[in-house]
């Protein structure tokens, strides 16, 4: 079989499958180095805070490459627009949040943005909001679907919408909310809430996320290299049974055709 695999014509279809395979192949790297895909935004850039009215605009939607930046922004909470999100988890212990509507100065229509000022083991009234001219910096997130059917007579809600905010606090409100980290008066004193614990969001995992349907089409090309050279294979396999063949063939006529019998004496 080794003569019929040097035959000219096998040799080169031989290259040609080679080359075939080689290009299946490098497809292949390629499905397999696109099934890794790197976070929307990496943590060197989510943690430099940057300022929300110039990272964020009122009434578009928070995508993505926008969501989990540390953002800062001064101005001043609404006295009297705190609210209640429970349940919220603190280290392992069930609890509320306590979010106020915070003006936002510089923002375009008065608008304001909803201020996780922090947590507490209990529904029970929270401490005021502090008043005056605040800087805040903190965690700028995507807002979460709201409640349906709220009781109204139920203080506190399930989830921390904008959209459900919006419409208790009759105000227009950026989209998404802000875990305050840090709090500080115009003059850069640390401002402290009694009673209220502060809420420290972390960035998003950072780790490469893993599309399965692209390693599907890897596998998928390095299958076909593999039968590119397999068709090589029987292609010349096929040649060489052939050739085989006429052989038995010529062979087996030549035999009727000798004039000896089978003891070798010529036949009368």
């Amino acid at each position: 079989m080794l003569k019929t695999a040097l035959k000219p014509q096998w040799l080169l279809a031989l290259l040609a499958a080679l080359a075939l395979a080689t290009g299946f192949v490098a497809l292949s790297g390629w499905q397999f180095g696109s099934s890794e895909s790197e976070p929307l935004v990496k943590a060197d850039k989510t943690e430099v805070a940057v300022p929300l009215t110039e990272h964020h605009q009122v009434g578009t939607e928070l995508l993505g490459t926008v969501a989990d930046q540390i953002v800062t922004f001064s101005g001043e909470f609404v006295a009297g627009s705190d609210e209640l999100i429970a349940p919220r988890l603190h280290d392992d212990a069930k609890g509320v949040w306590v979010v106020t509507e915070f003006t936002v100065d510089g923002a375009p229509q008065d608008a304001a943005i909803a201020v996780v000022r922090g947590w507490q083991p209990d529904a029970s009234a929270p401490a005021p909001a502090p008043e005056g001219e605040l800087e805040i910096t903190g965690r700028l997130l995507p807002s979460e679907g709201p409640e349906l059917g709220h009781d109204v007579r139920n203080p506190v809600l399930e989830t921390l919408a904008s959209s459900q905010l919006s419409n208790l606090w009759d105000a227009t409100l950026y989209e998404g909310f802000v875990t305050a980290h840090e709090m500080k008066t115009a003059d850069g004193a640390a401002v402290e809430q009694p009673g209220l614990t502060r809420v420290f969001v972390g960035p998003q995992p950072q780790e490469a996320q893993v599309n399965w349907l692209n390693v599907f089409y890897g596998i998928e090309w390095v299958v076909f290299a593999g039968f590119a050279l397999f068709l090589w294979y029987r292609m010349v396999r096929d040649d060489y049974q052939r050739g085989m063949e006429e052989i038995a063939e010529r062979a087996a006529q030549a035999h009727q055709n000798d004039p000896r019998d089978d003891d070798g004496e010529a036949r009368s």
